[in-house]
């Protein structure tokens, strides 16, 4: 009876353990099911003790000490005046926390820019009110006083006097959709150096400098626009449409650049004097505490040499204080991460072989080195010029990881996190405090309040529920690896492997990659693979696939060395990295090697369809999600920073998929949105004629109005569950 019993129990555990992986379906994950929560719209407050958080409703302000909630900001149900909202999408404090801007009705426009209508908030009235009625605004910023705002909109810049019953002054004129833009980027700056808005006031408020583009003499692209769904475009009902921007491709002409400055009381306009190269960038502009110094950040088109001037908003004149000149290019990272303080700023650079950070004075000089060693460091927190500490977070623990550091005025590091996994955190005003946002393979996000030596003060948010949802259903968990390849490059990797794994077996396998240039797969974090825990994954797991993921060469976190080798011939060692990796899973005795299949999305795309066309023959399957398939079609910016210009280095990209297609071995599927303002539908629609004319067989799915990231209504999950279908069709 009792062996009885004990055959019972095992058979409905047997049966509870397959219901469980059951529970795992595409429609739960994309309904957000396995979503880790975090804390949203987190903004440090001015008295270093507390911070500002929202939830759509509310702004609260939160002890860093304690956790506790202090006082409530905002509220859409507490406010005074003419003006009622019933929710918010963002805000931005003024500087002396008086009063704060309220962002809803956001409309995206590109990758970083939106359109939305602003209201101002008086912290101490309640009183809310529109921040102009002019239409919806751009980008807005207040002045260091907070007595004014300054946005942009149709590509002018305007002012708001908020103690002059917020009168509103347009500081330009000449801003017109496809011609002049002032005080925000065009598309290729925007996307490619990663900002929104390119004005800022000085110390005093007396004046506003702005970065104006005249993008009159770059070409045109258009892409068509239907009716649809989701939403629905009714003035396409009959006809279609399109959408014409200006899109400089790969050696064609870019916007010409330029910095002004507007005097706010005499109105008084002027062109900064700033010797630029012809065909260079101005990737960022922004004040010192000086209010007669502007620092403005400038690159050469070939993008290895970047210059700081600083420059004098009202003689114009500028002086160039700093040159570093990283070869073969320089990241984004040095403008991304700039920051100034009283007294100086800290650049970022990759000069000694690893992504470091550097102290300058006002006048150019350097000071010191803030950190150093065969690491990088991946994100910037801040210096505190009263007792010379650093904050950053680094990868000194191994490419996979990130943690949180501090290095003292004489040089000593002392790591404030402890778990192993990756960290990021945001700072009190005063180095006092911060919050970490923690996660790993198998932690789902855990966001913590620490004291100045990384001590645990609270947690706010744990994700157990989740976790143990995960746990309950005895999900399969990534596994990093490493290998060698025929080449004898080391490659890290992570795999995931069907809960019921056994050696015997032979199994399908799925490769997924991005490959890009400086980018990283391989971490551990939560936020892993697709879909957030490696969900997609997992689900493929579930369904019979191991599922695998490898950093080839070209990829971050290794340095420069490791990552810029790929130099003009983007492709050609990422693809013969993803074919190595295949060759290696062919090698291990649980492997199928006749059914192994590889995906990725815009670069991984890319990648993809490299990989397939490489000459060995190893792949199976495959889907490119949004490929480029030549990188003349590509934009000026991101291109030439890697592979220069087409006239320049022609052989480099002559070797794309186009060329390739007589080569493609494998099931292809290929998925592009019609409206991708990023990776035009082109690059799909010319490589679909190349492979016909090669005799290739493929299949595509056109997604109608679709942008980059291809979602909207069900889409994203509809071409998830077609990728799964294609791999189960072709893989099992």
């Amino acid at each position: 009876m009792k062996r009885l019993l004990i055959l019972m129990v095992a058979a409905v555990c047997a049966v509870t353990t397959v219901c469980a992986q059951q529970q795992l379906s595409l429609d739960d994950i994309f309904r957000g099911t396995y979503a880790a929560r975090g804390v949203r719209g987190v903004r440090p407050l001015l008295d270093g003790e507390r911070y500002a958080q929202m939830d759509g409703k509310q702004i609260t302000a939160y002890s860093f000490r304690t956790g506790e909630q202090t006082d409530v900001l905002f509220d859409v149900e507490q406010t005074k005046g003419d003006c009622h909202i019933e929710n918010f999408s963002d805000y931005i404090m003024s500087p002396d926390e008086k009063n704060i801007l309220i962002q809803t009705n956001r409309q995206p426009i590109y990758r970083h820019s939106a359109t939305a209508t602003y209201y101002i908030y008086n912290v101490r009235n309640r009183t809310l009110e529109p921040l102009s009625d002019g239409g919806p605004q751009e980008v807005p910023a207040f002045s260091k006083d907070g007595t004014m705002i300054a946005f942009v909109r149709s590509g002018n810049l305007y002012l708001v006097k908020l103690l002059f019953g917020n009168a509103e002054v347009q500081v330009t004129k000449d801003g017109e959709f496809n011609k002049i833009i002032n005080g925000k980027p065009d598309w290729v700056n925007e996307e490619e150096f990663s900002f929104d808005r390119a004005f800022d006031f000085n110390a005093d408020g007396t004046m506003l400098a702005w970065i104006r583009y005249d993008e009159s003499a770059v070409r045109e692209f258009s892409f068509p626009l239907y009716k649809g769904g989701l939403p629905a475009r009714e003035e396409f009902a009959d006809y279609p449409g399109q959408y014409t921007y200006k899109y400089p491709i790969a050696g064609e002409r870019n916007s010409s650049v330029s910095v002004h400055s507007y005097d706010i009381k005499s109105h008084r306009i002027q062109k900064m004097r700033l010797p630029l190269d012809e065909e260079g960038y101005v990737p960022r502009i922004q004040f010192t505490n000086d209010p007669n110094r502007l620092l403005i950040l400038t690159q050469n088109r070939h993008q290895d040499r970047l210059d700081i001037y600083a420059a004098d908003p009202r003689s114009t004149e500028c002086k160039l204080i700093v040159r570093d000149q990283v070869q073969p290019y320089i990241t984004e990272e040095p403008y991304k991460n700039l920051q100034l303080f009283d007294g100086g700023f800290v650049l970022m650079s990759e000069r000694s072989g690893f992504n470091h950070l550097y102290l300058y004075d006002l006048n150019g000089t350097m000071k010191r080195q803030l950190t150093q060693g065969d690491f990088v460091v991946t994100s910037f927190y801040g210096y505190d010029p009263k007792t010379g500490d650093t904050y950053y977070a680094a990868n000194e623990q191994g490419p996979q990881y990130r943690a949180v550091y501090r290095a003292d005025a004489k040089g000593r590091v002392t790591c404030l996190t402890e778990q192993k996994g990756t960290h990021s955190a945001i700072f009190s005003k005063t180095f006092r405090y911060f919050m970490d946002t923690y996660s790993s393979t198998t932690t789902p996000t855990t966001v913590t309040l620490c004291d100045a030596k990384g001590k645990v003060l609270r947690t706010m948010e744990d994700n157990a529920s989740l976790k143990d949802n995960v746990e309950r259903m005895k999900l399969p968990t990534p596994q990093f690896f490493s290998f060698r390849t025929g080449e004898g490059v080391e490659l890290n990797g992570y795999m995931v492997r069907p809960t019921d794994f056994s050696e015997n077996r032979k199994y399908p396998v799925i490769l997924f990659q991005y490959s890009g240039p400086g980018s990283q797969q391989v971490l551990d974090q939560w936020n892993i693979g697709n879909m957030g825990g490696a969900m997609l994954e997992r689900y493929l797991a579930s369904q019979g696939f191991i599922c695998v993921c490898v950093d080839g060469r070209g990829t971050g976190g290794r340095g420069a060395k490791f990552e810029k080798q790929t130099y003009l011939h983007l492709g050609q060692l990422e693809a013969k990295d993803q074919v190595e990796t295949a060759l290696y899973m062919g090698s291990l005795p649980y492997v199928d090697k006749e059914r192994i299949g590889i995906w990725g999305w815009s670069y991984g795309g890319f990648c993809t369809l490299m990989s397939m066309m490489e000459g060995r023959g190893v792949f199976a399957a495959g889907v490119a999600v949004a490929p480029v398939t030549n990188y003349r079609f590509y934009d000026s910016v991101y291109t030439e920073r890697y592979m220069r210009t087409p006239k320049e280095n022609p052989k480099g990209y002559d070797d794309n998929p186009m060329t390739r297609a007589s080569q493609l071995h494998g099931a292809l599927l290929l998925c592009h949105g019609t409206a991708d303002d990023n990776v035009h539908y082109r690059n799909t629609a010319e490589l679909t004629e190349a492979l016909v004319q090669a005799d290739k067989p493929f299949m595509q799915l056109v997604y109608t109005n679709r942008n980059h990231s291809i979602y909207g209504g069900r889409t994203r999950l509809h071409l998830y569950k077609s990728i799964t279908q294609w791999f189960k069709d072709h893989l099992q």
